[in-house]
């Protein structure tokens, strides 16, 4: 799954939306909006949104609650349940988000496929700077020396996608004690900068950005983020347990 080199005039225009930090409901929200304005109008240049969230804990839609050292009902940030799959996982700042909205009609209609394809970028990320990510048989996600350092979830409708990939560079793990990540118990969750101490997110997410538009052919085109009506304490955006 090597990363084709195709020069910028023959990849496909795809929106990106960058925050440096942005409340989940936010995200979310505009996730929910970019999604359905592909529903409606196909023709719609694919999307990426780059960011990094406060704290804040999300389950998938079959997660359990079994997952969770705290009572949901006071949880120590807030706590969504969303529409991807997986279980519990945790966000926080240091921690580089990438949410392709992508119309896979484009690419592959294969979802097994899709999944590779965000384990493949944060790989490709990671060997620029000589980090040797991988992949482990029956997971999602990458994981460097037997610690996960990037999570995965996603959810798919009518070939359009949302949600994505996590990767850990500078985040304050403490919030991830308060969880079992991903259901997975016996591997612990690191940060890139325990193998590679001067690394910088901003680094990370230059590298996650290149990796993507290589891999999926893609030339991006910068957009003002999208108002949502959705702040930070605008419960009506939040979907607790």
């Amino acid at each position: 799954m090597t990363a084709l080199s195709h020069p910028p005039h023959n990849r496909n225009p795809c929106y990106l939306y960058q925050a440096p930090l942005i409340p989940y409901s936010q995200a979310w929200t505009v996730q929910k909006q970019l999604v359905a304005a592909r529903h409606t109008h196909p023709a719609l240049p694919d999307a990426l949104i780059l960011c990094q969230h406060p704290p804040v804990y999300t389950l998938g839609q079959g997660a359990t609650l079994a997952h969770l050292n705290f009572d949901p009902q006071s949880p120590p940030a807030p706590l969504y349940r969303i529409e991807r799959g997986g279980e519990v996982t945790h966000h926080c700042p240091g921690q580089v988000i990438l949410y392709p909205i992508l119309n896979l009609r484009r690419y592959q209609t294969d979802l097994h496929w899709y999944l590779r394809q965000l384990e493949e970028i944060v790989i490709q990320a990671l060997a620029v700077f000589g980090i040797p990510g991988e992949r482990w048989p029956g997971m999602t996600g990458v994981w460097v020396k037997g610690h996960k350092v990037a999570a995965i979830g996603i959810k798919v409708s009518r070939w359009i996608t949302m949600h994505g990939l996590a990767v850990n560079v500078a985040a304050d793990l403490s919030g991830f004690q308060a969880i079992i990540p991903c259901g997975i118990s016996q591997y612990p969750v690191a940060n890139v900068r325990q193998f590679i101490p001067e690394i910088t997110v901003d680094q990370v997410q230059a590298a996650l950005l290149q990796v993507t538009a290589a891999l999926l052919r893609l030339k991006f085109q910068p957009q003002p983020w999208p108002q949502t009506g959705c702040d930070n304490v605008n419960r009506s955006c939040q979907n607790k347990t």
